[in-house]
């Protein structure tokens, strides 16, 4: 692992995204990896070039978080290819806000699972996390 893909893969999370091309029509819809304040993965059907613009939105958070990135490697893994993309003009507090609140999505739907036996898909947990809890988040509610 190159140490451009290891400042990518943090904070890791199995969410939804959307993402389109600025080079090429396209509208995909594919599963974020991992997140951190310069970036993110995901896993994609179709290998993306780096270099390439690339916008992205994560519909789970609200609002939804949107920010435009230039994809930085992409690897082919398995069935799929890992996309590592590195953000664009974001304002640091909102991408760290986001990047928390994701996490603490992901491990309430983890949580429920474990102790309630309620599987969750991630925008059933993050509507559930966001009524119970998100008036509490630093910055939220």
């Amino acid at each position: 692992m190159t140490e451009e893909t290891r400042r990518f893969l943090r904070h890791p999370s199995d969410v939804p995204i959307r993402y389109s091309l600025r080079e090429v029509i396209a509208d995909e819809r594919d599963y974020l990896r991992n997140i951190g304040e310069g970036g993110l993965c995901f896993s994609s059907r179709l290998a993306i070039q780096p270099g390439t613009g690339i916008h992205i939105q994560i519909p789970i958070v609200d609002p939804v978080f949107e920010v435009d990135g230039i994809v930085a490697w992409c690897h082919h893994h398995g069935a799929v290819f890992e996309v590592g993309v590195r953000f664009e003009g974001i304002e640091d507090r909102y991408g760290v806000r986001m990047v928390e609140q994701v996490c603490h999505i992901e491990h309430y739907r983890h949580e429920v699972r474990a102790r309630e036996g309620r599987s969750m898909t991630s925008e059933e947990a993050a509507l559930e996390w966001i009524q119970k809890y998100a008036d509490r988040f630093p910055g939220g509610g």
